[in-house]
């Protein structure tokens, strides 16, 4: 009969994915405990969650969403949930990487937005910056095509108006 304990964190898991389409398998061995909680904080902060499971209890409940991450999950690893902002739970975890010598937690892998993605687009998400940061430029990119475009038209505006006093 199975652990009553491994079935009930298999439970937790699928539950917790299923409505996620983005997380991180990320290698977290070597943090301590007050770093590994100073990070749940982090991701928690970005609208994240991390969850340190056996990859066998991992495993499972991926491959019944229809997700495979067996190749992934060697070593000891854990799961980053990014619900809301991707790039800021990404961001989290670099930084948190660069804070200590090792490199850790380092990721092995992702599925962003239902896509299975390897280290490389994972890195470079981070680099985007959070949500909020590219919502702000996106704003300030268009306020300035807006300003230009409405300077254009009083300029039209007012070479339409010396036209027609001209007449």
């Amino acid at each position: 009969m199975a652990n009553p304990k491994n079935v009930q964190t298999l439970s937790t898991l699928k539950q917790s994915l299923n409505e996620i389409e983005t997380f991180y398998v990320v290698d977290y061995q070597g943090l301590s405990a007050g770093q590994l909680s100073k990070l749940r904080q982090d991701i928690r902060e970005k609208g994240g969650q991390l969850i340190v499971a056996k990859n066998t209890l991992i495993d499972r409940a991926l491959q019944e969403g229809g997700r495979d991450f067996a190749d992934t999950l060697k070593g000891p690893s854990a799961l980053v949930l990014a619900q809301s902002d991707p790039a800021g739970v990404a961001k989290a975890l670099a930084d948190a990487a660069k804070g200590n010598d090792r490199g850790i937690p380092s990721v092995k892998g992702g599925f962003l937005e239902g896509n299975k993605v390897d280290v490389s687009v994972v890195n470079r998400l981070a680099s985007l910056g959070s949500k909020e940061t590219l919502q702000a430029e996106l704003v300030g990119v268009l306020s300035a095509h807006l300003s230009n475009f409405v300077g254009i038209l009083e300029a039209y505006r007012t070479k339409l108006e010396e036209d027609g006093a001209g007449a």
